[in-house]
This record gives structure tokens, C-alpha cells and sequence, in this order.
């Protein structure tokens, strides 16, 4: 996905009441721009990270910038951008599957996004193809690193997360496919989930693997002119 504009490069101020950030930009202004991301943003948050916006698409809306990287040493190590929006990952993926790029499911002809299913959820794409049972595709977001290299999820407590893994677990057994991807918005090698930040995740993730839930982690290509998914990651969470 390129960005229809350069971003704009600025200083964070502060973020606060979890979406909105002020924001120094290189010419001096400071803005207020969104924050799409309602998680703890441990170790992105930091006052005097270099940060890059983007301009919202609404000329009338009322904030006119969003925060979409931070620039940071991530779990120690080197600097790199992070993608904090957790909007662009729904959108990374619908792109990556238009130009199959996303292997486990090349197959599928049809891509229906936000389809209702399980108990008054709605499903992130649904992934259809004449002769093979439908697959129920969640996607989440990822932008912790606690350790160099080793992306994490969740970084807060994640309720509703859960509760999708045992509606993808639900779907399994009524014979059809269900997977997980975590989109990592940055360079990773590995992926796990927080299970001490989240116990009731970890036990819902594990769950949803032994119901026969698939799960793929995929990193980020991430520069101040676009950000695609790039490569897929190892998941080392023990069946």
C-alpha cells in the first residue's frame, strides 16, 4: 500500500485518553493528530520519538492527521519504523490477497470482508471458492516487541480477541476452515503470544490451535512511501 502523499515527519509530545497524540512537526506546528490504536503501545510512546503522519482522506474531519510510525529502538534493538495504525492491517491483507501473495490461501476465488458469523461477531474476510468449504480469515495487529526481533500480541488485555478465537475454534467444528493472521507492522523474526501480559488469550489461542485453528505471522516491508506485507515468521507458542 503506498501513501498518496509523502508523510509528514514530526516529534510525539504526548499521547493521551489512548487516541489522540500531539505532535511537533519538522516545520515547528503542533498538531493533534489520531491515534488508531487502543492498546498499552509499550515502548512507542515515548515523548521525542521521531513519528510519521499521514493526511486524513476527509478534508472535514476534525482531526487532520493520523499517527502511522514511530521510529524506535524496538526491544533493544536497532531503530526501526512501526507501524502503530491499526487500521492498515484489514487493508494490508485484502491487498496482499488480491495479488496472492499470501500463500495459505491462494485458492480462494472470492473475498467477502466484515461477513457476520458466531455470536453477533462479524468475521474480517470470508474466503470462498466453488468445490471447498468457505475459510473464516481473523486479522490482528501486531506492534509490541519486548525481546529484538520477537513480535508479540497482545500488548494489553484483549477480551474481544479472545472471544474470536473461540468463534473461529466454533466454526472448525462445524467443518469449515478458519485461520489467524497476526500482521506485524515491523521487522521481525519470530512471533509469540504474550501470555503474561493476556492469560486468557494465550488459553483461548491455544484452544483455537487445537480445534484446528491455522495461524500465520507475516512481517511488514515498512518505508516512509509505503508499507506491504513482506515475509511470513516463525510462531513458537507450544501446542
Amino acid at each position: 500500500m503506498r501513501f498518496s502523499e509523502p508523510l509528514l515527519e514530526g516529534r510525539l509530545i504526548q499521547r493521551y485518553k489512548r487516541f489522540l497524540a500531539d505532535i511537533e512537526l519538522s516545520t515547528g506546528e503542533v498538531v493533534t493528530a489520531h491515534c488508531a490504536n487502543p492498546g498499552a503501545m509499550m515502548g512507542l510512546k515515548e515523548p521525542g520519538s521521531r513519528v510519521l503522519l499521514s493526511r486524513a482522506s476527509n478534508p472535514k474531519r476534525k482531526l487532520a492527521y493520523n499517527w502511522e510510525f514511530v521510529d524506535v529502538p524496538a526491544g533493544g534493538g536497532p531503530h526501526q519504523l512501526i507501524g502503530i495504525n491499526t487500521s492498515r492491517p484489514n487493508h494490508l491483507v485484502a491487498e496482499a490477497l488480491r495479488e496472492g501473495r499470501l500463500a495459505p490461501f491462494a485458492r480462494y476465488e472470492r473475498v467477502r470482508p466484515e461477513v457476520k458469523y458466531g455470536r453477533a461477531s462479524r468475521v474480517d474476510f470470508l474466503l470462498e471458492t466453488d468445490g471447498e468449504p468457505p475459510c473464516y480469515l481473523e486479522v490482528k495487529n501486531c506492534h509490541l516487541m519486548r525481546e529484538a526481533g520477537f513480535a508479540e500480541f497482545p500488548d494489553c488485555v484483549a477480551a474481544r480477541s479472545a472471544k474470536h478465537l473461540y468463534e473461529l475454534a466454533d466454526m472448525v467444528e462445524a467443518g469449515f476452515r478458519a485461520a489467524l493472521v497476526y500482521v506485524i507492522q515491523m521487522r521481525a523474526e519470530r512471533f509469540d503470544v504474550a501470555r503474561d501480559i493476556d492469560p486468557a488469550y494465550d488459553k483461548a489461542f491455544r484452544h483455537a490451535l487445537a480445534a484446528g485453528v491455522e495461524s500465520y505471522a507475516y512481517t511488514c516491508r515498512i518505508s516512509p512511501e509505503e508499507i506491504a506485507i513482506d515475509h511470513p515468521v516463525e510462531i513458537v507458542t507450544p501446542r
